[in-house]
């Protein structure tokens, strides 16, 4: 860091103009689709109160490490001291061959698992990339102060994504670009290199509003704004307790996430399958039934979802969110006795669930023929 602070000092701007060319040359080396520079100095306040209102108002329901970091979140130098610029990437995750998401959430038999969790755990494969990014900066630099990050930490990735010109905060309140869609991951690197940086995007959402229409269960309240309380994100993944009974008819056969919002965008025309091989579909999952998930213990739970984001919910929430799926399924011998094999399941979650699966079904005709297509 020495060396390059002392060569900077006689051309400081075309140093790092260089430097800040290279990293990105090296990032879409490593496999990401973008990389954008903002200014983690820059003001932050009209976010900071946006934050506490959104959090007094409990839309970030039991995520309470939304608010325990007080200002960390949104003060970059305070979570990493010296902390001068923000750099944002971003990586494809539609796997391909995967089954269409409409298909498996319109026959209801079917599993339904957000795209981006169909293969290898993201965490890891972006922070081991955003390691080597770092890795080859600090050849390029001598040492220097950095902290990489991939939804690991107090940070608002998707503001400063924005500010970075990565994309667009887009009424659903995810990244948006015109290249890609919404289909990424994004991560971070804080560091205290001066490097130029790049100008926010513009919004293109215009008068759309179709993510706030669909949405299952109404969790987008108004535009750029969630509840995450009635999100089935939320809902299957960080709600850890039961899930309100009135919610349940609305998550459908969708156990872990939902891409509704995504899928009806107009900008994911555009999005782009892709190429790593960590995020290609793992066991079927794209197109399972909810009745072959629901037969598997937890040691085949654990081995089969080894490394997948999927696994850190555990096995007794992956019974709840399925016996919601199966409670919602067309009626058949098949459901009910798959639900029936479970009512005395050693968890009180998984039986108070099963109960009221079981209850949707009652007095319903079930479908009849081998296996009732299932």
């Amino acid at each position: 860091m020495r060396a390059m602070q002392e060569s900077a000092s006689k051309s400081p701007s075309q140093d790092f103009v260089a430097l800040a060319f290279a990293i990105k040359t090296w990032a879409r080396e490593l496999g990401f689709q973008d990389i954008r520079i903002a200014d983690a100095t820059a003001d932050m306040s009209q976010v900071e109160a946006g934050l506490h209102e959104w959090l007094s108002q409990g839309h970030h329901g039991e995520m309470d490490y939304m608010a325990k970091h007080g200002t960390r979140r949104t003060r970059p130098a305070e979570l990493v001291p010296d902390t001068l610029r923000v750099i944002s990437v971003r990586m494809n995750n539609t796997p391909p061959a995967a089954k269409n998401s409409w298909e498996v959430l319109r026959g209801g038999v079917g599993a339904f698992i957000s795209r981006y969790a169909l293969g290898r755990d993201y965490h890891k494969v972006l922070r081991a990339r955003l390691q080597k990014l770092a890795d080859k900066i600090a050849v390029e630099v001598g040492p220097f102060n950095y902290r990489v990050f991939t939804d690991s930490a107090p940070v608002m990735e998707v503001e400063w994504a924005q500010r970075s010109g990565l994309g667009w905060r887009g009424k659903h309140t995810l990244l948006l670009t015109r290249e890609s869609g919404s289909m990424f991951f994004l991560g971070e690197v804080y560091t205290d290199l001066p490097l130029p940086v790049d100008r926010a995007a513009a919004n293109y959402c215009g008068s759309c509003s179709k993510c706030i229409s669909i949405c299952p269960t109404q969790a987008i309240i108004a535009p750029y704004r969630l509840d995450a309380r009635r999100c089935i994100s939320y809902l299957t993944i960080e709600h850890k307790g039961s899930i309100p009974i009135e919610l349940r008819p609305l998550i459908g056969n969708r156990v872990y996430g939902c891409d509704d919002c995504q899928l009806i965008c107009p900008w994911n025309k555009f999005a782009a399958v892709t190429d790593e091989g960590d995020f290609a579909v793992r066991n079927g999952l794209d197109d399972v039934s909810l009745v072959e998930l629901f037969g598997w213990n937890k040691e085949r739970f654990d081995t089969l979802l080894a490394g997948s984001p999927i696994r850190r919910i555990g096995h007794e929430q992956w019974l709840r969110n399925l016996a919601v799926g199966l409670g919602n399924a067309p009626s058949s011998f098949t459901v009910t006795d798959a639900l029936q094999a479970r009512r005395d399941d050693s968890s009180s979650l998984v039986r108070e669930h099963v109960e009221w699966a079981l209850q949707q079904h009652k007095g319903s005709t079930p479908l009849m023929g081998p296996k009732d297509g299932l």
